[in-house]
């Protein structure tokens, strides 16, 4: 007797419905983005093909939104992080954002509604050179005001699969 098992994916208000070997194959690939589809597969249980057309559709949905290397520094902690709250005057949003993504201690930078404008995550190796960033931004012509807080420790929650 053969049994036919078919899995599929359905829009529920405009979102992709994953099943569960999705979020194997995604939690799979969060953990070693540059295993093969024949690891894939020996983790799944599944064959290459399967793994295969799996990624492609995810890909196709934007579920999977692309691939990306990290680099050693990437993945390092910085010694010393912070965040820093920017309030900007006038119209100068745009100048101030792109003035920050070119800074390479900024890490990211969030646009905020209420009191603040812009989060800066910033990430040095000394408080020193996080101090000459901090100087760096509150001179950018459009930042009005500041209030920095150092990151002390950081818990992500347990993922994967």
């Amino acid at each position: 007797m053969r049994i036919l098992v078919v899995s599929y994916s359905y829009r529920t208000t405009g979102e992709i419905k994953m099943d569960n070997m999705d979020q194997r194959l995604i939690a799979a690939l969060k953990r070693d983005a540059r295993a093969s589809l024949s690891e894939l597969a020996d983790i799944l249980q599944v064959g290459r093909a399967t793994v295969r057309s799996r990624m492609a559709r995810l890909v196709e949905q934007g579920e999977i939104a692309g691939f990306t290397v990290l680099t050693r520094h990437d993945v390092k902690p910085a010694a010393v992080r912070g965040l820093m709250m920017l309030g900007i005057q006038g119209r100068g949003a745009e100048r101030v954002r792109t003035a920050l993504m070119r800074m390479p201690p900024v890490s990211v930078v969030h646009s905020t509604n209420g009191k603040w404008d812009f989060i800066a995550e910033i990430e040095t190796d000394t408080l020193e050179d996080f101090d000459r960033v901090l100087f760096e931004i509150r001179r950018l012509d459009g930042v009005s005001q500041s209030e920095t807080n150092l990151l002390l420790s950081t818990r992500r929650p347990a993922r994967g699969g």
